[in-house]
């Protein structure tokens, strides 16, 4: 028996594996704690009976600010089963944001995380008239928090009523609003129904090994449509979900966790290659030759074709160095997947050599997520791809302008309160245009090659995709952000963020000294150090695509600035008027 609506999983679950089981792990006051089937679920009904004796109805719209832990999973699934429609929200935006979102929505009841975010948020919920405002946290505060929410439960709990409200509720009708964070305008509302994440789920489950598969480790946020469906996945799976405290203490997750399974973005696995390749820089002789060696035996790796002079190499790397790394980071990884921008192949070659096996996939969250990702089938992987159509998903690329259309049970409802705009993602066919461009290879393999909006043109009449240049100079050690530009100029340059901390060491290796971080920046000589770095990445490109000029600027670029997305894409628009004189000079 499958499911049909998302919080059919967990008594699905209860039945099959004991009440027992362990679903979700996560460090409170220092300690590890696990959360069982059992506890998620009457901690769900309490919190459902506890909403419904609130006024909560069908349809009414529920928000939830926080970051991961087990009661972002419990208010979540709360929400769906008596109607609502959970509007997951990132708690990192702006409060322009917060307040066209809560306004926009029609929120009725907030869930906002702790005291910090209370001061942020619960300013703007009064502002707009929202009737209930609840935090997870106890706070020092008048607001009803979550455990006082529980005790309310236990008071109106009736499991038969419960039941006839869950009964009322559809595969097809909405479970969530997803408000993507839009690069230019505001941010729009996507309707996701139970239907498109449970059949996003069965369609996925191929890619799990059940009998390996037992730990996953969860960092990114919740409320982006990629975790939030692993998260489901997983707990479809049985398989355990440990929380990592924070970004900066991965590491130390993965010892305790020991995952087989991590979802990742790019970013953060270059983040980890440029850390263990510049390990190599403190050794020397005979040592630092072979570390370097291993690294060019990882980057040439291929999932497909390894000759058997290539295996014995590999074999003697893996011995000497990969299993070091391995050891050291931890985990027993069967599955790193990779979303949410592309990832240059030598990346992926990497990770699959030293025992991280790279599942890339692609997808937004108009499409809840999936719309191709990497399988164990046959052609089903392959760097530099993000794999085959999703099943039940059919793929198809506009000859036109070669984007990525596709159509299937991924697809949204649609826009909330945005009929006109939801149709104009549509053709008279029914398929739903992505906005990115791509091609397949020999085995039906989708390979992005890029966003067709960003692209510009040179006056010497070349179209240059920013985004995939973008991505391969983030590989340099130097930079932290960089955005290309060059519309209508005669070729293409970059406003560049670099990591002062290593672009100070390679000056003064260089004999270059500067006594702030806004002198080093200015000056000519560090200027031409970047360069030179930059030049080392022309072979990925054509004459027309290489970066010729460049402007350093030290500022930070994220989502607190308001200058790049919650899923790390650049707000053009905001940062070409930022720098509006810098752009001006590069073309002077």
């Amino acid at each position: 028996m499958e499911p049909t609506r998302l919080f059919d999983i967990l008594p699905l679950n209860i039945e099959k594996y004991g009440a027992v089981t362990p679903c979700y792990c996560y460090k409170r006051n220092g300690q590890w704690e696990t959360m069982t089937l059992d506890h998620y679920s009457r901690q769900t009904d309490l919190l459902s009976s506890a909403l419904l004796h609130l006024g909560i109805q069908k349809d009414d719209k529920v928000a939830l600010i926080a970051g991961n832990r087990p009661e972002w999973n419990i208010i979540d699934r709360a929400i769906q089963q008596v109607g609502a429609v959970d509007v997951a929200i990132y708690p990192t935006i702006s409060t322009s944001e917060y307040e066209y979102i809560l306004r926009h929505a029609e929120v009725k009841a907030v869930f906002i995380e702790n005291a910090h975010l209370l001061n942020k948020v619960g300013p703007i919920a009064q502002k707009v008239g929202i009737s209930h405002i609840f935090t997870i946290e106890s706070t020092n505060d008048t607001h009803t928090n979550y455990a006082t929410l529980l005790s309310m439960g236990e008071q109106y709990y009736d499991s038969v009523f419960l039941d006839e409200v869950r009964a009322r509720i559809s595969t097809d009708d909405v479970c969530t609003l997803i408000y993507t964070s839009g690069t230019t305008g505001n941010p729009k509302g996507v309707m996701l129904t139970h239907r498109n994440f449970i059949d996003q789920i069965l369609h996925l489950k191929h890619i799990i090994d059940p009998v390996r598969d037992r730990r996953a480790l969860s960092f990114l946020p919740l409320c982006h449509v990629y975790e939030r469906m692993l998260v489901y996945l997983y707990l479809y799976m049985n398989i355990t979900t440990y929380y990592a405290q924070s970004l900066g203490t991965i590491v130390d997750d993965i010892k305790i966790a020991n995952p087989q399974i991590m979802s990742c973005v790019p970013r953060v696995l270059e983040r980890i290659y440029i850390r263990l390749r510049d390990k190599g820089k403190s050794l020397s002789g005979l040592t630092k030759t072979l570390y370097y060696w291993s690294i060019g035996v990882a980057n040439a790796y291929d999932i497909e074709h390894r000759t058997l002079w290539y295996r014995i190499k590999h074999s003697i790397a893996d011995r000497l160095i990969f299993s070091k790394w391995r050891n050291a980071i931890g985990g027993d990884f069967d599955i790193v997947v990779s979303g949410g921008s592309g990832i240059a192949p030598e990346l992926c070659n990497f990770f699959e050599a030293i025992g991280w096996p790279v599942f890339q996939g692609y997808g937004m969250s108009e499409t809840s997520p999936v719309i191709a990702v990497s399988n164990r089938r046959p052609h089903g992987r392959k760097s530099g791809t993000v794999g085959p159509a999703l099943d039940g998903v059919e793929i198809r690329i506009d000859p036109k302008n070669n984007e990525i259309c596709c159509r299937g049970h991924n697809i949204m409802k649609g826009y909330y309160k945005a009929p006109e705009l939801t149709a104009e993602m549509f053709d008279d066919d029914g398929w739903f245009h992505t906005g990115d461009a791509g091609r397949f290879d020999e085995h039906k393999r989708l390979i992005i090659t890029g966003r067709i909006k960003s692209l510009f043109k040179t006056s010497l009449g070349k179209y240059i995709n920013p985004e995939i240049i973008e991505d391969r100079l983030q590989n340099s050690p130097l930079i932290d952000n960089i955005m290309v530009v060059g519309e209508n100029q005669r070729f293409p340059a970059a406003i560049v963020v670099p990591n002062i901390e290593n672009l100070r060491a390679l000056a003064e290796k260089n004999g270059i000294s500067c006594d702030t971080d806004e002198e080093m920046i200015r000056d000519k000589a560090i200027e031409k150090l970047l360069m030179n770095n930059i030049r080392k990445f022309d072979k990925y490109f054509g004459d027309w695509e290489q970066i010729k000029r460049i402007r350093l600027v030290n500022d930070e670029w994220s989502t607190a600035t308001g200058v790049v997305t919650p899923t790390l894409k650049l707000k053009r628009g905001i940062l070409m008027r930022q720098y509006e004189n810098e752009i001006a000079q590069l073309f002077v």
